[in-house]
């Protein structure tokens, strides 16, 4: 059993606390990834799960046994590192077989389970090369195979994308994740990029400095997030955030001002109660603006991306250093200087407050 259960998980260097109290359980089978800014500590959790650093304070299980003090070989984890760590003057079969040999597996069984591997990972041509006549991706793929013939209760990945180029990311993020699949293990993956963890994951975990912020599958976070952080972190382009002022009540919602759009009089379906008054922070995702939206406003524009199919339009205020960034789609697509009338759907506006950067629900 793969299952990962983290309970009141500490770590200090010295005076320092670098991770506070985590709670966490990853099930078995499932794709968890861990993703912030850095610092945050995600790759330090990692690590601890790992035996690679000392746990402070709490436990940490993997299915019924205690590992909190075992040593790393006594885990049932295998860890891919960010720099592949491949034995230069070893072929790809000898890299993905030294561990099997250091731990008395019998050669035929050496054999079979690497063979197995090289199958899997496409690397059955390339097993009498060694890694400098290989490929990036080629290379994180051997490294990838030193962990599956080593059959782990756990696989942990450490940012092992952020050396290859862009479209060798989106090549290696298919190929992982076609392998979670067919192998069912549990697997967890640090990156920064929160677009991978949003395409890869069964369940993300937010981290800032030290702390889970929230948790739960990619759409979750994504349409439902916890507060101001989550919501900015997870999404690419970024959600838009606009100071406002609560004005009124309608309908048991409230009625908002957004000066900075213009817009004086917004809808918000909340189910809070929230005094006539109160300054907050309405929260909109670039694709909840549309030609045709209810709620209309004028934005300059200041730069746009047209990437084809999809445009990102920025509109820079001097009062605010973050644009307004707004998701156009169709034919005609506003250059820089236009003049753009837009629109928005209240009912897609998140509010929280600019105090604690909770959600108000």
């Amino acid at each position: 059993m793969g299952e990962l259960k983290l309970n009141q998980v500490i770590k200090r260097y010295g005076a320092t606390q670098v991770v506070h109290g985590v709670d966490l359980e990853v099930n078995d089978g499932e794709f968890c990834v861990f993703v912030g800014p850095s610092g945050c500590g995600k790759s330090t959790l990692l690590r601890m799960i790992a035996g690679l650093e000392e746990t402070t304070g709490g436990t940490m299980q993997i299915g019924n046994r205690d590992i909190t003090h075992l040593d790393p070989a006594k885990r049932g984890v295998a860890m891919v590192f960010q720099t592949y760590a491949l034995y230069p003057h070893m072929t790809v079969r000898e890299n993905m077989s030294f561990g099997l040999k250091i731990g008395g597996t019998s050669k035929s069984e050496i054999a079979r389970k690497v063979d197995e591997a090289a199958g899997i990972l496409k690397l059955d041509q390339y097993m009498d090369r060694k890694p400098k006549a290989l490929s990036g991706g080629q290379r994180q793929r051997v490294a990838i195979g030193r962990a599956i013939v080593r059959s782990p209760e756990l696989f942990l990945f450490d940012e092992p994308l952020s050396n290859l180029d862009a479209e060798l990311r989106v090549e290696m993020r298919v190929e992982i994740a076609r392998l979670h699949k067919r192998l069912g293990a549990t697997m967890i993956y640090v990156t920064h990029d929160q677009v991978e963890a949003m395409t890869m994951a069964d369940k993300i975990v937010v981290l800032r400095d030290g702390r889970i912020e929230q948790a739960g599958k990619p759409v979750d976070l994504y349409e439902d997030p916890d507060n101001l952080f989550v919501a900015g972190f997870i999404g690419s382009p970024r959600m838009n955030f606009f100071d406002a002022k609560v004005t009124g009540h309608r309908d048991g919602g409230v009625v908002v001002n957004i000066a900075r759009l213009g817009i004086s009089d917004m809808p918000v379906d909340i189910g809070a109660t929230v005094d006539v008054g109160r300054d907050v922070v309405i929260g909109l995702r670039p694709e909840h603006f549309s030609l045709d939206g209810p709620t209309r406003f004028e934005l300059a524009v200041d730069v746009c991306e047209n990437l084809g199919g999809v445009a990102y339009a920025y509109s820079v205020s001097p009062d605010d250093d973050l644009p307004v960034i707004v998701e156009l789609r169709g034919r005609n697509k506003p250059v820089a200087g236009d003049r753009l009338e837009i629109g928005l759907d209240p009912g897609a506006a998140l509010m929280f407050d600019p105090k604690t950067e909770k959600r108000i629900r």
